[in-house]
Formats: structure tokens, sequence, C-alpha cells
């Protein structure tokens, strides 16, 4: 009874530890896509992985009531040049909407995601959002969405 209590011990000592600094180990990346709404296909659509990474930190200020001073970040240390940039194909064509881009865009997409998926990442996350085309003066709009990855 003794030794199975000590073996359990020990074992105890030495997982849990590890299984901890695990929980602690986790690391996020975000990988964007972009799919223009652009009516005429005019538009462009990517898929944008940065290969960079930034600490927020040195590009954040404090705002306080006494001092409110604005943050003098220089953007250009914030732009990252190195990044993998997939081509999508556009929503719309001259003829409209174009289904089998939209499919093709979900096939490419599915294999992005399936090889974050076989390099360790874990999909968590998905958030998307819209800037639709405001009408004839407008010209613009974009379907953007985040996939969230954990390690």
């Amino acid at each position: 009874m003794k030794q199975s209590i000590l073996k359990s011990a020990l074992l105890t000592a030495f997982v849990l530890p590890v299984f901890l600094w695990d929980l602690c180990a986790q690391q996020y990346k975000v990988v964007t896509s972009v799919e223009s709404i652009v009516s005429s296909g005019l538009g462009r659509s990517r898929i944008v992985n940065a290969q960079e990474e930034r600490d927020y930190r040195e590009f954040t200020s404090l705002q306080t009531e006494e001092d409110n001073t604005r943050n003098k970040s220089d953007r250009g240390e914030i732009r990252i040049k190195e990044f993998e940039e997939t081509k999508l194909l556009n929503f719309f064509n001259l003829g409209g909407i174009r289904f089998q881009n939209i499919a093709a865009n979900d096939a490419v997409i599915s294999s992005m995601i399936n090889d974050m998926v076989s390099a360790g990442w874990e999909l968590v996350f998905v958030t998307s959002a819209v800037e639709s085309d405001g009408g004839k003066e407008d010209g613009q709009g974009i379907f953007i969405t985040r996939y969230i990855f954990r390690k």
C-alpha cells in the first residue's frame, strides 16, 4: 500500500509540472483571409500569415488623466516585411457572384487550416466581419476572417 502511494506521489511529482508547463507555454497565432466583394472582380483576395513576431508592449502607451500624451510609436517598426501571402479568388467577376470562386477559396482555406493543424496548431476561434460595397459610388468591399490558432 505504501509503495503504491509512493509511486503515485512520484508520478504526480513528475507529471504535474510537465502538464502545468504545457498550460503556461501556450502560444497563439492569427491568420487572416481577406476576400474582395467588389463587383466586376476588381478587388484582391488573399490569406495573410505573418512570419515575424511583434511585442505589442513596444507600441503601447498608458493614458491617464494626468498624462494623456499621444502614443508616439513609429508605425514603420510595426510593419511586417516577412509574411506569407496566398492568393484567393474574388467573390465577383463581370457576370456577378461566382460560386466556383467561393468553393475554390474554401478549398484553399481548408488546406491552410489542415496544414496548420498537422504542424501542431489547434484552431480555437474564428471571427469574421464585412465592409460591404456601399453602392455605385463606393466600389469598396471586403469580407475578412481571422483564424486564431493555439499551440
